[in-house]
């Protein structure tokens, strides 16, 4: 049976997440090890079951241990929470994203980077026929 993935993280289920997306598979234990200011073991195990059930994690029984796995690539995954972004903080609109990222004084861009946004630019408006 397939399970649609829900976009909406806590902030925890985020963390566990990125830890399971960065080592490939992980154990509750796995994921306490890695985590900053972890809860109990009881929490992060019900943590990742709700991720189970969310449709993000899968699971396979090792000895006593379940090691989960992500359901999508880590590049699926990205682009599910880019569209989500997009359509709760920019009404969907990839412009006013750009807009915000380019205003930001945190996010001063070097030369090389916006010369890759500028070929990325290109790139899409040559795939679109522009």
């Amino acid at each position: 049976m397939t399970r649609k993935t829900t976009t909406d993280l806590s902030r925890r289920e985020r963390q566990i997440m990125d830890i399971v997306f960065r080592q490939g598979r992980a154990t509750v234990s796995d994921v306490l090890d890695q985590m900053r200011d972890p809860p109990g073991y009881s929490a992060v195990r019900a943590m990742m079951k709700v991720l189970e059930d969310k449709g993000h994690l899968r699971h396979q029984q090792d000895g006593l241990a379940y090691v989960y796995f992500p359901t999508v690539s880590l590049e699926s995954a990205s682009r599910s929470a880019v569209s989500h972004l997009l359509r709760t903080f920019f009404q969907g609109s990839a412009e006013r994203a750009v807009a915000a990222v380019l205003q930001s004084s945190a996010s001063k861009l070097s030369d090389d980077e916006l010369r890759r946004i500028a070929q990325m630019v290109d790139a899409a408006r040559k795939e679109e026929g522009r």
